[in-house]
């Protein structure tokens, strides 16, 4: 089953921080098998949520999602984000497609 990294940027601290973590993040994310879904500024925000950059990930099992994250490439990525970024990322399973209705 798909698994899905979601990634929010709650405050950005070094803009030149975070452009060296990208620089790495994403050819090591997808050398992983990442796939990027969206990767931007929200569009819009609703009940408690906020207008901040999210980034949406697929992978291809939750597996495949956590050995991204722990991979050494991934964590020199890390490394070099350091304290550029406050952000919150959840890595979350998909759900099985509903089989199809019959209908008359």
């Amino acid at each position: 089953m798909t698994a899905y990294w979601i990634s929010t940027y709650l405050e950005v601290n070094d803009e030149e921080k975070l452009r060296a973590y990208a620089e790495l993040a994403g050819p090591a994310l997808q050398a992983a098998g990442a796939t990027f879904l969206a990767r931007s500024t929200a569009a819009e925000a609703y009940e408690a949520g906020r207008l901040e950059r999210s980034v949406l990930i697929e992978f291809a099992n939750l597996d495949a999602a956590r050995a991204a994250h722990d991979s050494p490439a991934y964590q020199e990525a890390l490394v070099a984000l350091g304290d550029g970024a406050v952000r919150d990322l959840r890595i979350v399973e998909g759900v099985e497609p509903a089989a199809p209705v019959d209908r008359p």
